[in-house]
C-alpha cells in the first residue's frame, strides 16, 4: 500500500526546488512564445504534364517522381541556396550568422512534397517560411523558376546528348562497316579464282573439260589408229587413196569455198566484187594448204599422197595434243580452286557475318539515332513531358507561426518534467531508512515497535517558518532574478535558443 503521506511529506519538502525549475522553464516558454518573431509561409504547387507529342519513350508516374526527386536534390543544393539567400537578401545585410548556418537555415525553412500514385497526377509543392511575408514569396517564386529552368535543362540536356550520342554510334559504325566492306571486297579480289559464289560454274567447267578430255584422247586414238593403218596399208599395196584420209579443216574450208564459187558463177560475172572476194579467199586458203609440209617427224615415204595425209594427221595429232594439254592445265587449276574454295568460304562467311553484324548494329542505331531527333524537337519544342506552375505564390497576409500556445505550454510541460525528474533523482539518491517497511525489505526483520521522532511546537514552527521562506523566495527571488537577467544580460528567448543550439537540441 502506498504511503501517501510520506510522499506528500516529501513533496513539501523539496518543493521549493521543484517549484524554481518549474517556474525557471515557464518563464523561458512564456517569453520565448511573447518575444518569438511572426513567420510567414508562402507555397507554390507544380504539376508534371504528360507530354502532348508521344515520341515513342514510355511515360510512367515512377520515372515522373523520379525526375521530381532529381530536381529537389538539384534545387537544394549549397550554390542554389546561397545565390537565392544573396539576391533576395533573405538574411538582411547586417546578418552576422556564417555561410553554413544560412545554408541550414535555408534547407529548414524550405518544405518541399511531392505527391502522386496510379491513376493520380503527380504533383509537386514548393514551400518557405521566412519572418518576411515578401521575402517568402519571392524565395518560393526563385524556387519556382529554377525548378522549371532546371526541368527544361534537364530534358533538352538529356536529348541533345542522346542525339550526339547516337550520331557518333552511326559515324563509328559506319566507318567500321566501310573497313569490313573493304576486307570483304580485297579478299575477294585476292580470291577470285576460289570463290563458293562461283564454285557451281568451275564444277561445271571441270566436268565439261574432262568430257573434253575424254573426247580428245578418244579422236587422238583414231587419229593415231589411221595414220598407223594407213602406213600399213601403203607397205602392203604400194599405194593410197585420197580419200583415205580425213580432211583438215583448211581443206574443208576449201572445198566449201569452191562449192559456194561454182554456184557464184551461175549467177554473177567474172569482174563481180563477190566473185573477186571468193577467188581470192580460196587463193589463200590453197597457199595454207601448201605451206602444210610434210609430217614434223621427218619421215617421207616418197609417195606425196601419203606424205600430205600423214601430215595432215600429225598436224590434227598435235592440235587435239595441244588442246588437251591447255584442258589439263585448266582442270589443275579448277582442282586447286575448287579444293581452296571450302577454306576460302570460311574465312569468307565469317567476314560477312561480321559485316552482318555490324550491319544490324548500324541499322539498329539509325533507327535510334532518328528517335534521339525526334525526341529533341519534342523537347526543344516544349511538347514532351514537362512541369507546369498551376498555383504561383503569393504574399501571405496572415502569419503561419509560431504555436505561442504550444511553446508557453512546452515550457510549461518542461519544468513539470524536471520537477519530476528531480524528486525521483532525490528518491533514488537517498538511501537512508525513513520508515519501517525499508527496515523490513532491507534488513528482512520485523521490528516491534517504531519510536517517531516528535517535534516540539517551536520546532515545528520553525519548519514551516523555513519552508514557507524558501517558497515565497522562490516565488519572488527567481521572477526577479529572471527579469534581471531578460533586461540586463540577454533576454530570455536569445539565451534559450543558444542553450538549445549549444546542447544540439534544434
Amino acid at each position: 500500500m502506498i504511503d501517501l503521506r510520506f510522499y506528500w511529506s516529501l513533496l513539501m519538502r523539496r518543493l521549493p526546488v521543484m517549484l524554481a525549475l518549474l517556474i525557471i522553464c515557464s518563464a523561458f516558454g512564456a517569453v520565448w512564445a511573447i518575444r518569438a518573431p511572426s513567420t510567414y509561409s508562402a507555397s507554390a504547387r507544380l504539376l508534371v504534364e504528360n507530354p502532348r507529342i508521344l515520341d515513342g519513350r514510355e511515360t510512367t508516374t515512377d520515372s515522373a517522381s523520379e525526375m521530381l526527386q532529381v530536381i529537389e536534390q538539384q534545387l537544394l543544393t549549397r550554390a542554389n541556396l546561397i545565390d537565392v539567400a544573396n539576391k533576395l537578401n533573405v538574411f538582411g545585410e547586417d546578418s552576422t550568422l556564417t555561410v553554413d548556418e544560412r545554408i541550414a537555415l535555408m534547407r529548414s525553412d524550405t518544405r518541399v512534397t511531392r505527391s502522386g500514385g496510379r491513376d493520380e497526377a503527380t504533383m509537386m509543392q514548393v514551400g518557405f517560411t521566412s519572418e518576411n511575408p515578401r521575402t517568402a514569396a519571392a524565395v518560393v517564386n526563385e524556387y519556382t523558376t529554377l525548378i522549371l529552368g532546371t526541368n527544361t535543362r534537364n530534358r533538352v540536356g538529356v536529348a541533345e546528348n542522346r542525339l550526339a550520342f547516337f550520331q557518333q554510334e552511326v559515324d563509328r559504325l559506319a566507318q567500321d562497316l566501310d573497313r569490313q566492306n573493304a576486307l570483304i571486297l580485297e579478299f575477294k579480289r585476292a580470291n577470285s579464282d576460289a570463290l563458293p559464289e562461283n564454285l557451281e560454274y568451275r564444277q561445271s567447267r571441270q566436268s565439261l573439260l574432262q568430257e573434253r578430255v575424254a573426247r580428245l584422247d578418244s579422236d587422238l586414238a583414231v587419229l593415231q589408229a589411221q595414220r598407223t593403218e594407213m602406213v600399213r596399208l601403203f607397205e602392203q599395196t604400194g599405194s593410197i587413196q585420197a580419200t583415205a584420209a580425213p580432211q583438215t579443216p583448211e581443206q574443208q574450208q576449201l572445198a566449201a569455198l569452191q562449192s559456194e564459187l561454182n554456184s557464184v558463177l551461175g549467177v554473177y560475172a567474172e569482174d563481180s566484187p563477190r566473185v573477186r572476194a571468193l577467188r581470192s579467199r580460196i587463193a589463200n586458203v590453197e597457199s595454207s594448204i601448201q605451206a602444210q609440209g610434210p609430217s614434223e617427224d621427218g619421215d617421207s615415204t616418197g609417195n606425196s599422197l601419203l606424205d600430205v595425209n600423214l601430215s595432215q594427221i600429225d598436224s590434227r595429232v598435235a592440235t587435239l595434243e595441244n588442246e588437251r594439254t591447255q584442258a589439263y592445265a585448266e582442270l589443275e587449276a579448277l582442282a586447286a580452286s575448287i579444293s581452296a574454295t571450302a577454306a576460302n568460304a570460311i574465312a569468307l562467311g565469317s567476314l560477312e557475318r561480321d559485316q552482318q553484324n555490324i550491319q544490324a548494329r548500324y541499322n539498329a542505331a539509325v533507327a535510334s539515332l532518328d528517335q534521339a531527333r525526334q525526341i529533341e524537337r519534342v523537347e526543344t519544342s516544349s511538347q514532351g513531358q514537362r512541369i507546369t506552375v498551376i498555383e504561383a505564390a503569393s504574399v501571405p497576409s496572415r502569419p503561419s507561426g509560431p504555436n505561442r500556445q504550444k511553446i508557453a505550454l512546452a515550457g510549461i510541460a518542461l519544468g513539470m518534467a524536471l520537477a519530476g525528474g528531480f524528486f525521483a533523482l532525490m528518491e533514488l539518491l537517498n538511501n537512508a531508512v525513513r520508515r519501517p517497511a525499508e527496515l523490513r525489505s532491507r534488513f528482512q526483520i520485523t521490528p516491534l515497535a517504531v519510536i517517531p521522532f516528535i517535534e516540539g511546537r517551536a520546532e515545528r514552527r520553525r519548519r514551516r517558518i523555513y519552508r514557507l521562506s524558501a517558497i515565497l523566495a522562490v516565488l519572488i527571488v527567481i521572477p526577479l532574478g529572471l527579469w534581471a537577467l531578460h533586461t540586463q544580460y540577454m533576454p530570455l528567448d536569445i539565451l534559450a535558443q543558444k542553450i538549445v543550439t549549444r546542447l544540439g537540441l534544434g
